[in-house]
């Protein structure tokens, strides 16, 4: 049997181990340098997308200027930015 005061106690708990983390954007920009084909196969590398996913981003790269393409920690985020970077593609951690 389950008493009140150790539901409470347990609840304090979890609540105590929270954390808040900041999400943030990697962004790449659109350029008159790089390939469409290029572009798909580096974020499919980099990124880890399907090639359906990194497709329809490199379009809005494309027709927007710039896309979101994986948002996360920055700790995670920042060696793939620095492998886009290291390609010749323009990336930034935004957020």
């Amino acid at each position: 049997m389950i008493y009140y005061e150790e539901l409470i106690e347990t609840r304090e708990k979890v609540v105590l181990q929270e954390q808040k983390v900041e999400l943030k954007d990697l962004i790449i920009y659109n350029d008159d340098v790089n390939t469409f084909e290029f572009v798909i196969e580096s974020l499919v590398e980099i990124c880890e997308h399907n090639s359906i996913q990194a497709e329809q981003c490199t379009f809005l790269i494309h027709h927007k200027g710039k896309c979101s393409v994986k948002r996360g920690e920055f700790e995670t985020l920042e060696p793939m930015a620095v492998a886009f970077l290291d390609r010749g593609i323009s990336a930034k951690i935004e957020g």
